[in-house]
């Protein structure tokens, strides 16, 4: 069988967006699906990891179409808007308020004209199977929707996010008509799908309102994250949080709560060290200035997938935050899958009854605590410490398996097969 996979982000693509499919696409040959890729040629990626490109087999067909990228003018070229500050990207009002306005649902809308001719000029000589869009951006679905219906193909759409329910979507101030925008286009790609593939139950919940059929595969982690290479335990009690950090994630009473142990503890305060490796939105960075935490703090900036997974194993705590937002309990960063095979105690702030909570649970990996909950959160930490400062602090997880990403690929595998049958 033969599957073709819509998805702008593409290696050298970097961050967490590209790795889900770059995975299943390397994985599904063995399950007897063909993987055909169709992806833009001259993308503008906020971050890029070359050493990504090494995890493509040279016998995967990669299609490749030119994009117009409205960002470069009003985005990323726009004094003041650094291309690698992708964590502030949402900071600049009136260009949130034209990008959620004017560009619906994404900026990718004027790459569906140009695709789907690409795309019709391609299946007018091979045929495929199944189609496969994934998104955000969420106008890969609309290429997919229409190369699907005009060539009677079926159609898996695949949600690594939400698409109205996004929660940055209220930094764009989207005028009513704009919402509704979404909304019927968000219903007519459910409706139409025959198949929707997310990322958590919450979701799929959410989904099903309206799609006729509901998969959940989550993200997972691959083999590069579990080779047992020595690994020395940083001699800090280091709290590491790795990957990009937005504004809506910024921990407030984290470090509310570290400063007072700080001021309480002098040993404590000689221990610690947090580690921030990615982009960090500057309402993070203003925050740790604000409780004088700045003298344990240490900025790494973005570096490539494989630095980061050794950052996570010589991690005395790895920190997760899931964005302080409505409708967070379906949210499950792709990162915290790696953490995960790191084994490290996991340190979550989040809904204390949403799908991370279960997942952690069920590995025994961390617990999640409420980012209100200042008592908890103290009380976890002086813990965590406790048990760093008698050698102790290790965690012992478990039912991880599950989680590789070659078995979620026999997954997808499945899928695409019953869609044929």
């Amino acid at each position: 069988m033969k599957a073709l996979i819509i998805t702008y982000y593409w290696p050298p693509a970097g961050g967490s967006g590209v790795q889900r499919w770059l995975k299943f696409v390397k994985y599904l040959p063995q399950f007897g699906i063909e993987p055909i890729v169709y992806t833009v040629d001259n993308a503008n990626y906020p971050k890029e990891d070359h050493s990504l490109q090494n995890e493509i087999s040279e016998d995967i067909i990669v299609l490749k179409n030119s994009i117009f990228e409205p960002t470069d003018v009003f985005f990323w070229k726009q004094k003041g808007v650094k291309k690698e500050d992708v964590a502030n990207s949402t900071n600049n009002g009136l260009l949130s308020f034209i990008r959620g306005n004017f560009f619906i649902p994404d900026p990718k809308i004027f790459w569906v004209k140009s695709s789907v001719k690409f795309l019709q000029n391609y299946l007018n000589k091979n045929s495929i199977d199944v189609i496969i869009s994934t998104g955000p951006p969420h106008s890969m679905h609309l290429i997919a929707q229409k190369i699907s219906t005009k060539n009677n193909i079926k159609w898996i759409a695949d949600f690594r996010d939400p698409w109205t329910d996004l929660y940055y979507n209220n930094e764009f101030k989207q005028l009513s008509f704009a919402k509704q925008q979404n909304k019927k286009l968000e219903k007519s790609v459910l409706e139409n799908a025959d198949l929707i593939l997310t990322v958590s139950n919450s979701l799929k919940k959410d989904f099903s309102k309206i799609a006729k059929k509901v998969e959940v595969i989550t993200n997972g982690f691959d083999s590069e994250a579990l080779q047992d290479e020595q690994v020395i335990l940083d001699s800090k009690f280091t709290i590491s949080y790795i990957g990009l950090l937005p504004k809506q994630s910024n921990p407030i009473v984290f470090f509310k709560v570290l400063k007072e142990l700080c001021d309480t503890y002098q040993e404590f305060k000689n221990d610690l060290k947090m580690l921030f490796v990615g982009d960090i939105s500057q309402e993070v960075i203003f925050e740790i200035e604000k409780n004088n935490l700045t003298e344990v703090t240490e900025f790494k900036g973005y570096v490539s997938h494989s630095e980061a997974v050794e950052y996570q194993k010589k991690s005395q705590v790895l920190l997760l935050l899931i964005p302080n937002v409505p409708k967070s309990v379906g949210i499950l960063t792709g990162k915290l899958f790696e953490y995960l095979t790191a084994k490290r105690p996991i340190l979550a702030l989040g809904p204390e009854n949403g799908d991370l909570a279960e997942i952690l649970q069920n590995t025994n990996a961390g617990v999640v605590i409420d980012h209100q909950n200042e008592a908890k959160l103290s009380t976890e930490i002086l813990r965590l410490y406790q048990q760093f400062k008698e050698g102790k602090l290790t965690v012992n997880s478990k039912n991880l398996v599950q989680y590789h990403r070659k078995n979620l690929t026999e997954q997808l595998a499945n899928l695409i097969i019953s869609l044929k049958n």
